[in-house]
C-alpha cells in the first residue's frame, strides 16, 4: 500500500493566513522543496478542492542560495535539505507543518521580504572597495588560519535564520542581528577590507548594534552553515569597544 503523508501549509496573506493540508505520496528521499512541487502539479487539498498553488521561494535546491528558508516544524530551516522520512520518524507523526518566516513583511504563503538583511549588510559595509587599494599584482599573503575563519564566515547565505531564532530581532528592533555582525568580521579579517575596518565597526557602535544582543545563542543552533556567530558577535564585541574608546579621543572630522 502506497505510504502518504499531509503536509499543512500556513499560507495567504497578511491578515488572511490560514492553515491548509495536502496529502502527498510518500517517495524515498523526498524532500520539502519536491513536496511543494507535488502540491504545484495538483494543487488539491486534503477536502478535495482545487486551489491555488502554494507560493514560495527556491534557487540552488543544494543549500546555497538561502533563498528557501521558512519554518519546518517550527524550526527555520532550509527546505531543500529537509528530508520528509526522517522528519516524520523523529516527530512520529504523519503531518509536517510549514510557515513563513516570521520576523520579515510577508508576500504571499511561504515567501517573506528578506531586504531588511541586505540594508542591515551595507550598513556594515560588508563588502571590500579594493579600487586603488593595491596596484594589479598579487594581493597581500594570508594565512592557511585566516583562509580558514574567513572560508567559514564566507559561506553565510543571508537565508535569515539565524535573525527568525534571535528574539533580538523584531519589528520592533533596530538590531541588525546576527548574519551582518558575522560579515562584518569576515571583511575586517581580510588584510585590504582591514583597511575600512573603522568604517564597519561605527555602525555597529551604534543603536541596533552589538549592544542589542541578547546574548540567547539561537543563531547558533539554527544555522544551516553552522557558522560560530556567537564567535562572530564576541570578536565584534571586542573591537567595538576599542573603536569606541578611540573614537573618544577623535576629532569629530576623523569619523569620515
Amino acid at each position: 500500500m502506497e505510504k502518504r503523508f499531509h503536509l499543512n501549509i500556513f499560507r495567504g496573506e497578511t491578515g488572511a493566513q490560514h492553515w491548509e493540508s495536502f496529502e502527498i505520496p510518500l517517495t524515498p528521499s523526498l524532500n520539502v522543496i519536491s513536496a511543494l512541487m507535488e502540491v504545484q502539479k495538483r494543487p488539491i487539498n486534503s477536502s478535495g478542492e482545487k486551489v491555488t498553488p502554494v507560493v514560495w521561494e527556491q534557487g540552488c535546491l543544494e543549500e546555497v542560495c538561502g533563498s528557501c528558508s521558512m519554518l519546518i516544524q517550527g524550526k527555520p530551516r532550509q527546505a531543500c535539505t529537509a528530508l520528509i522520512e526522517p522528519m516524520l520518524q523523529a516527530f512520529k507523526t504523519d503531518t509536517i507543518h510549514l510557515a513563513p518566516l516570521t520576523k520579515f513583511p510577508l508576500l504571499r504563503d511561504l515567501v517573506v521580504d528578506r531586504q531588511s538583511m541586505f540594508e542591515d549588510l551595507k550598513k556594515v559595509r560588508a563588502w571590500i572597495s579594493a579600487e586603488s587599494s593595491y596596484g594589479n599584482g598579487f594581493g597581500p599573503k594570508i594565512s592557511q588560519k585566516k583562509q580558514e575563519v574567513m572560508y567559514t564566515l564566507s559561506t553565510c547565505m543571508t537565508c535569515g535564520c539565524c535573525s527568525e531564532a534571535c528574539p533580538q530581532v523584531s519589528a520592533k528592533s533596530k538590531f541588525v542581528g546576527p548574519a551582518p555582525i558575522s560579515q562584518a568580521r569576515l571583511f575586517n579579517i581580510n588584510p585590504i577590507g582591514f583597511m575600512e575596518k573603522g568604517k564597519r565597526l561605527r555602525p555597529l557602535m551604534k543603536e541596533g548594534g552589538i549592544s542589542d544582543c541578547g546574548n540567547a545563542q539561537n543563531c547558533v543552533h539554527v544555522c544551516p552553515k553552522e557558522i560560530p556567530l556567537t564567535e562572530s558577535i564576541a570578536a565584534m564585541g571586542g573591537d567595538v569597544a576599542k573603536e569606541a574608546f578611540k573614537a573618544f579621543f577623535r576629532r569629530p572630522d576623523q569619523d569620515q
